[in-house]
């Protein structure tokens, strides 16, 4: 059986900026709030399986697709600073938390960072500590992989001392097989008309930035964390991703290493795997901490 699907929503940003979330409602009152944050190519529309499985658990799972990303065709693909990603996810943890203050005061705040996501989670869990309650990281994008090239960091740095920010560039993640072993899914990232293909110089400027601010904060992280890597993932860095997780400042730190995946859990033969033991965590964290 499909887990239930959800609404679909807008969320009007400091600036204006209008974004799209998919949103899981409990049918109860919730036991837990979960904001997630997707990779630099997918959406919210990835997630939909993990995210519909967390709120039948009774999990309310707010799913932004990023400024420019999924659902969101203005300014595609740019940015025009890091600050103003980490704007956005302070801006819906502070919304979600007053709901949940009026709603089920006891339930605690889970911010989630799937791939290029787990930046912009670290970063705001690490600024704004009183906001998150516990930090899920699904193979994040702090240790990459694919690096660019000589040529290409030239020209990036060239870009910012000349302030060239709308210059178009292709993500280097264009092979569905990075993603996935899963023929079927490998064909819906291939065919799929929301994922973003191009950015633009001032988004790559950004992660820039938030790659450094991102890599720097670990000893910042004060909140219970869990980390979710695959074994063979071809994007992220799982050994020199797990030296950073030793620097945690937290003292509750949880690894789940799933051997034969291939970056994004979700679409592994057997997803339920991993979204058994994210439920299970989210659990004993709640008993740890009292909720």
């Amino acid at each position: 059986m499909s887990p239930m699907p959800p609404q679909f929503e807008h969320i009007v940003a400091s600036d204006g900026y209008r974004f799209f979330v998919r949103h899981w409602r409990p049918t109860e009152l919730p036991r837990g709030f979960v904001v997630a944050l997707h990779g630099i190519q997918s959406h919210s529309g990835w997630y939909e399986y993990s995210s519909g499985r967390l709120c039948e658990a009774g999990y309310d799972v707010l799913f932004l697709d990023r400024r420019g990303s999924g659902r969101n065709f203005s300014r595609r693909g740019d940015v025009p600073h890091g600050d103003r990603l980490i704007n956005d996810v302070v801006q819906v943890l502070s919304d979600v938390r007053r709901h949940r203050d009026r709603v089920a005061p006891n339930a605690p705040v889970v911010l989630l960072g799937l791939s290029w996501g787990g930046k912009l989670a670290v970063i705001t869990a690490a600024r704004r500590t009183e906001l998150v309650d516990g930090l899920a990281l699904l193979y994040p994008g702090l240790c990459a992989r694919v690096q660019p090239t000589a040529w290409q960091r030239v020209r990036l740095n060239l870009a910012r001392r000349l302030d060239v920010r709308h210059k178009r560039i292709e993500i280097p993640l264009n092979d569905p097989a990075l993603f996935t072993a899963e023929l079927r899914w490998q064909e819906f990232i291939r065919n799929d008309p929301l994922a973003l293909r191009e950015v633009t110089s001032g988004f790559l400027l950004a992660h820039q930035d938030l790659t450094r601010e991102s890599l720097a904060a670990a000893p910042q992280i004060l909140c219970p964390t869990l980390l979710m890597l695959a074994g063979r993932d071809q994007i992220i860095d799982n050994e020199a991703t797990k030296i950073w997780a030793a620097r945690l400042g937290t003292g509750t730190v949880t690894l789940q290493e799933y051997t034969e995946a291939q970056h994004t859990l979700e679409f592994e033969s057997q997803p339920d795997h991993f979204v058994d033991d994210l439920l299970a965590w989210l659990r004993s964290q709640m008993r740890a901490i009292n909720f």
